[in-house]
């Protein structure tokens, strides 16, 4: 079953820009998992085991490197297209 996921992250840090931009890095890590993102948020499409596992991995090490983050996660089981636009 495939998984969509809109993520948003807001770290506690003066810095906020690193800590995004170091968690969208990993994301694009995972070549089964497709990643867009836009001003507000990040969206992840993929095998939902994937997706979650990604998810786990990937905000536990966030806050080992970083600290305090709110993640923010929207979920929708099935595939949308990502660089819908309308």
């Amino acid at each position: 079953m495939k998984l969509t996921a809109e993520i948003s992250m807001y770290p506690f840090n003066e810095n906020y820009l690193d800590p995004i931009k170091w968690f969208i890095g990993r994301v694009d890590s995972y070549n089964n998992i497709e990643r867009v993102t836009n001003a507000m948020a990040t969206q992840v499409c993929g095998e939902y085991s994937d997706v979650m596992s990604m998810l786990a991995i990937e905000m536990q090490a966030a806050h080992e490197k970083w600290g305090k983050a709110v993640f923010v996660c929207k979920f929708i089981g099935g595939e949308l297209n990502l660089s819908h636009s309308e």
